[in-house]
């Protein structure tokens, strides 16, 4: 990695603190998909009670997916000098139709890379590109037509309540 200016680091620190703060009158749960490495963020959010004639009545948790990412989960180590963690990459490569490439492939992407104006700016946890093997069309459309069910599919699925069945035969 560059020399990363000791004030950049000072502020990312802060960040790191604000960005975990919880929040309030929920908590951050994963839905699990079909394999381990399938784990949908999404946040229960509890509801007040509604007011009722003798009383008051109780409301479950409402289910929704979290776009917070890791930052609001308990469980997770953050450090933002090393970016997010590669959650696609075991799914993209165990297909074989990519393949890594050493660097960026456009003269601009070289010259961004190589100028030493940006050294400052470089962080080492950047991941080399890949791209579809000749001939290999990688789009999940393809997967689609193909009826190939991608973990990607199944994580977007499991993200847009696609479980209504399971929710449905669930006691509230």
């Amino acid at each position: 990695m560059s020399a990363i200016p000791e004030e950049f680091i000072s502020r990312t620190a802060r960040l790191s603190d604000d960005v975990r703060r919880p929040f309030p009158g929920s908590r951050k749960i994963h839905v699990q998909g079909s394999r381990p490495d399938i784990r949908v963020p999404m946040r229960q959010v509890e509801q007040t009670d509604t007011p009722a004639s003798f009383g008051s009545e109780p409301n479950p948790p409402i289910t929704i997916y979290d776009t917070s990412g890791p930052y609001t989960d308990p469980a997770a180590t953050i450090d933002l000098m090393r970016g997010l963690p590669a959650l696609r990459a075991v799914w993209i490569a165990e297909r074989g139709d990519t393949e890594q490439l050493p660097g960026p492939s456009s003269e601009f992407g070289r010259d961004r890379q190589s100028s030493p104006e940006l050294a400052s700016l470089r962080f080492e946890h950047i991941r080399a590109p890949r791209r579809a093997r000749s001939g290999a069309n990688v789009t999940q459309m393809h997967y689609a037509r193909r009826g190939i069910i991608t973990p990607e599919m199944e994580f977007i699925a499991i993200r847009e309540n696609l479980r209504l069945d399971e929710l449905r035969d669930s006691p509230l």
